[in-house]
C-alpha cells in the first residue's frame, strides 16, 4: 500500500512539475504540450532533456516548431512503436492458437485411424451378424464424431485467419499512420527520409534527374502570434492541399518541420523545377484565407521556395542543404519568391556562408 502511495504522489509531482512549466513558458495548456513536459519532468529520456535543457539555453524558449518537432521525435514515434509491437504480439499469438488447432486435428486424426484400425479386427473376429452391425454402428458414431469435431476445427480456424488478416491490416495502418503528419495528412520527416534515400539511389543509377524543393512560409509566426495556433494550423493545412493540388505521377510533398515543406520532383531537373516551384507559390498566394470561427478575411499568405537538382556523389544530406540554402536566399532577398542553385541569389548566398 505504501508504495502505491509513493507511485500516487510521484506522479502528481511530475503532473504539477508539467503545469508548471507550461505556465512559465506560456505555452498552450494542451495534451501535446503536457506530454512533452511531463517527460521532461520524469527524466526518464536523458536525451530529450538535454535537447530541451539546450534549445532553452540558447533561445530561452522553445517555439511552436521546436514544441511539434520534439513530440513528433520523442513522443509520437515511441507510441507507434509501442502499438506496432502490441499488434505483432497479438498476431504471434493468434499464429501460436491456429498452430494448436492444427495440433488437435492431427491428434484426432490419430485417434480416428486407431479406432479404424481396431474396427477392421472387429470385424475379422466377428462371427454373426450382430457382431457386424455392431462395430458398423461405432464406426458410424466414430465417423459422425470426427465430422462434428472436423467442423469445429474448421470453424476455429476460419476464425483465426481472419483475425491474423485483421491484425496484418491493423499493423499496415499503424505503419502508415507512423509515416503521416496528423495534421496536414502529408508525409512526415520519418517519410521524407525514406523517399530520398530510395529516390536518390535509384537517380543515380539510372543516371536519371532529381530535383528537391523546399518550401517555407513567409512570416508564419507572425502570423501565428497575431491570430492564434488554430488559425496557423488553417495555413498549414491550405498549404499542403496546395501542394497536393499541384504535383502529380511521381512526385512526392512530405512536412520537413514547422511551417516548412520539401516536395520530391523525381526525373525532373532544374527548369521544370522551378516551373512547378513557382506554380505552387504562385497558388498559394493566389487563395484568401478566412478565420473559420467568425468569418473574418484574414488576407493571403505566402511562400519562399529554394530548388536544387541532384549532383553527382550527392546524398540526402547534402542535396537538402543546398536546396535550404536556396530557401534561404529566396528570404533574404524579399520572400514570396523561388530561387534555384543556379541563380545570382544563391552564389551570393554561398559566397556569405563562405566568408
Amino acid at each position: 500500500m505504501l508504495g502505491i502511495l509513493d507511485e500516487y504522489e510521484r506522479s502528481l509531482a511530475f503532473s504539477e512539475v508539467a503545469i508548471g512549466q507550461i505556465k512559465a513558458h506560456r505555452h498552450l495548456a494542451i495534451p501535446r504540450n503536457y506530454e512533452i513536459w511531463h517527460l521532461f519532468a520524469t527524466g526518464n529520456n536523458p536525451a530529450f532533456n538535454k535537447i530541451v535543457t539546450e534549445t532553452l539555453r540558447c533561445n530561452g524558449h522553445l517555439t511552436e516548431a521546436d514544441l511539434e518537432q520534439l513530440h513528433e521525435t520523442y513522443l509520437s514515434q515511441s507510441r507507434t512503436t509501442e502499438r506496432i509491437d502490441e499488434v505483432g504480439n497479438r498476431v504471434v499469438s493468434e499464429i501460436g492458437d491456429a498452430m494448436t488447432l492444427v495440433g488437435d486435428a492431427l491428434g484426432m486424426t490419430e485417434s480416428f485411424n486407431r479406432r479404424l484400425s481396431g474396427a477392421l479386427d472387429q470385424l475379422n473376429a466377428a462371427s454373426d451378424p450382430p457382431a457386424v452391425r455392431a462395430v458398423i454402428n461405432a464406426l458410424a458414431a466414430a465417423t459422425k464424431d470426427m465430422q462434428a469435431s472436423g467442423q469445429t476445427l474448421e470453424a476455429r480456424l476460419l476464425a483465426s485467419e481472419a483475425e491474423i488478416k485483421k491484425l496484418q491490416e491493423n499493423l499496415q495502418a499503424i505503419q502508415a499512420e507512423s509515416l503521416t503528419d496528423q495534421l496536414t495528412g502529408l508525409g512526415n520527416r520519418k517519410f521524407l527520409d525514406r523517399s530520398l534515400k530510395e529516390a536518390i539511389p535509384r537517380a543515380h543509377t539510372a543516371n536519371e534527374p532529381l530535383s528537391l524543393l523546399m518550401c517555407d512560409i513567409d512570416y508564419f509566426k507572425s502570423f501565428n502570434d497575431n491570430y492564434g495556433h488554430l488559425t496557423g494550423d488553417q495555413v498549414l493545412r491550405l498549404v499542403s492541399m496546395t501542394l497536393r493540388q499541384n504535383l502529380k505521377g511521381q512526385d512526392i510533398a512530405a512536412r520537413y518541420g514547422g511551417e516548412e515543406f520539401a516536395v520530391i520532383l523525381p526525373n525532373t531537373t532544374l527548369r521544370p523545377a522551378l516551373t512547378v516551384a513557382d506554380h505552387i507559390r504562385r497558388a498559394v498566394m493566389s487563395k484568401e484565407l478566412k478565420k473559420k470561427s467568425t468569418g473574418e478575411i484574414l488576407g493571403r499568405i505566402t511562400i519562399s521556395v529554394g530548388v536544387a537538382m541532384l549532383h553527382p556523389g550527392d546524398d540526402m544530406q547534402s542535396l537538402i542543404e543546398r536546396a535550404d540554402d536556396c530557401l534561404y536566399a529566396a528570404k533574404r532577398n524579399g520572400r514570396n519568391r523561388v530561387v534555384c542553385e543556379a541563380d545570382p541569389e544563391y552564389s551570393s548566398e554561398c559566397r556569405m556562408h563562405i566568408a
